[in-house]
């Protein structure tokens, strides 16, 4: 995303998506719909924070994530998105955590190299499937 496309845009943080995803705080879920509405973009690393609050505080299940990733993704302009999606499609249909999901799409759409000693991921990263 360019710099003249995000100037009228406001970057909205994990609270802010969490607020609107939740609706467990009524002002503060109305106020994140706005400020979504009118036009709001973020970074992987905020949906990675993201995904892991619901998959940890809140116990959503992976199945869940999945749809409101995807959801969020048709409202609110994601940074590298189609990395997130295909991460996130990954994360609901492995063990892998979101992070590790999302270093294989970057390798798998954008051709990154990815050094790591984790073994798991390194099986990951070296198949064509991804």
């Amino acid at each position: 995303m360019n710099v003249l496309l995000r100037k009228n845009m406001q970057l909205i943080d994990t609270n802010v998506i969490l607020r609107f995803v939740l609706n467990d705080n009524v002002e503060m879920a109305q106020r994140a719909a706005e400020v979504i509405a009118s036009g709001a973009y973020t970074k992987p690393e905020v949906i990675a924070e993201v995904v892991y609050v619901l998959k940890s505080v809140y116990s959503t299940p992976k199945d869940k994530i999945k749809s409101i990733i995807r959801g969020l993704s048709d409202i609110i302009r994601i940074e590298n998105s189609d990395c997130v999606v295909h991460a996130i499609d990954l994360f609901s249909s492995t063990s892998l955590d979101f992070v590790d999901c999302l270093l294989i799409a970057y390798h798998s759409l954008n051709g990154e190299t990815v050094f790591t000693f984790d073994k798991k991921l390194n099986k990951y990263l070296n198949t064509d499937t991804m």
